[in-house]
């Protein structure tokens, strides 16, 4: 009588091994793609709040612009010494630099919630993923 084949009790057999790598090479593509995906979603997500910034600023300039003008008025009318039409155009150029001021203040802070253009979260998820490998890597020796 012949006795059953018996596998031996040490490592697994060279199918099995393909059968991880294979499986390990398709995670990886995966999780790969998967923190492209997040890169790219961040980085639009930021050079949104770029552009809103840079439009609050362009708001400002313009804003400053016509608050330049009205001090020209202002001081136009201070020369024709009608006291009433210089005070009104004194008053709109100061109310028109504050507005300015303002929305300098909010575009800046807006570019600068944008920069740096770097993916700070998926950075993150990276230097975990590879903390994860390696600790893993670890215990397998």
């Amino acid at each position: 009588m012949t006795e059953p084949h018996v596998r031996p009790a040490g490592p697994k057999s060279d199918e099995s091994i393909a059968d991880l790598v294979r499986d390990m090479s398709t995670q990886t593509s995966r999780l790969v793609r998967d923190e492209l995906r997040l890169a790219q979603a961040e980085l639009t997500q930021k050079g949104k709040r770029a552009g809103v910034g840079l439009g609050e600023f362009g708001a400002a300039g313009l804003l400053a612009l016509y608050g330049l003008g009205a001090l020209f008025a202002a001081i136009i009318a201070a020369l024709s010494l009608v006291m009433d039409v210089w005070l009104a155009a004194l008053i709109v150029a100061v109310v028109l630099f504050v507005i300015a001021a303002v929305l300098a203040l909010v575009g800046k802070k807006q570019v600068q919630k944008a920069v740096p253009p770097v993916p700070e979260q998926t950075v993150e998820n990276v230097k975990a993923d590879i903390a994860e490998v390696k600790e893993a890597r670890n215990h397998d020796h």
